[in-house]
């Protein structure tokens, strides 16, 4: 027989118990790789600019008082997310572990909602309510009415609160620039994300390393974010892209207002 011709040490009761005992391994590993996990993967998104048009339409529409005319570029900056009801596999996963332009996530924390529809109802829920917090915060800064000035903001099927910031600093820079006669962006192509209150208080909103990736793939020279992230900006900074730390509306106006003069601009 053939297995008389084999070495011993491949015919002893000891490798043929280990090559059972390998056998439910091999078959767990190879289920592993083909059933769906509870993870959502994301990517670098889009970016729009807020002081441009998003999609075919104008981002903002500003009505009841004077407005400038903008140079340069505020960019709302997103991830992309694989769908609620996707469901990756193990070798989808361990491919996006390894990827720095891409992360793995508990698909609960990216949607609470296991509700494809309802998932999608809430992120653009969410995105109204940032929009009005937006709005309220940058004429609260600029001491104007929302009763004498409307603001419509079309930012298409983008939804989620992180946002806020730059659409803020998108109302100023079209009504006021940065307070001195010029433009709050100097020119640059500035893009950003964070949640903003009515009273302008900038919050964390998580995805750090791939939104900037995202801005920088858009052009981007600068990058305003929540003080308290930081560490996350650092993690796989992309060349060329400047982070400016903020807790506030007024942080920002001021960061872009030294960057644009030549003075101390805070940094991660």
């Amino acid at each position: 027989m053939a297995s008389q011709n084999l070495p011993p040490v491949l015919t002893s009761p000891r490798t043929r118990a280990l090559g059972l005992c390998a056998l439910p391994v091999l078959a767990l590993f190879a289920v592993a790789a083909f059933v769906p996990l509870p993870f959502t993967l994301e990517s670098p998104g889009d970016t729009a600019d807020t002081l441009g048009a998003y999609d075919g339409a104008q981002v903002l529409t500003i009505t009841g008082t004077p407005l400038r005319q903008t140079s340069g570029q505020l960019r709302v900056v997103t991830v992309n997310a694989t769908p609620p009801q996707q469901r990756n596999s193990l070798w989808d996963s361990l491919a996006a572990w390894g990827d720095p332009k891409r992360a793995v996530v508990p698909t609960e924390e990216v949607f609470p909602q296991s509700d494809p529809e309802k998932a999608d109802q809430v992120t653009l829920e969410q995105m109204t309510q940032s929009q009005d917090s937006a709005t309220l915060a940058a004429l609260n800064y600029l001491h104007l009415s929302p009763e004498q000035v409307e603001v419509q903001i079309d930012l298409g099927q983008i939804g989620g609160p992180s946002g806020g910031q730059m659409l803020a600093l998108g109302i100023i820079d079209k009504i006021a620039g940065d307070g001195r006669g010029g433009e709050l962006t100097g020119g640059r192509n500035v893009a950003g994300t964070g949640t903003i209150d009515a009273d302008g208080q900038v919050g964390q909103v998580g995805g750090i390393p791939l939104k900037t990736q995202a801005a920088r793939r858009a052009g981007a020279t600068v990058f305003l974010l929540p003080r308290s992230e930081c560490a996350q900006g650092k993690v796989n900074t992309p060349d060329g892209l400047q982070l400016i730390p903020v807790d506030t509306l007024a942080d920002s106006v001021a960061a872009l207002q030294a960057l644009n003069g030549g003075g101390a601009v805070p940094h991660c």
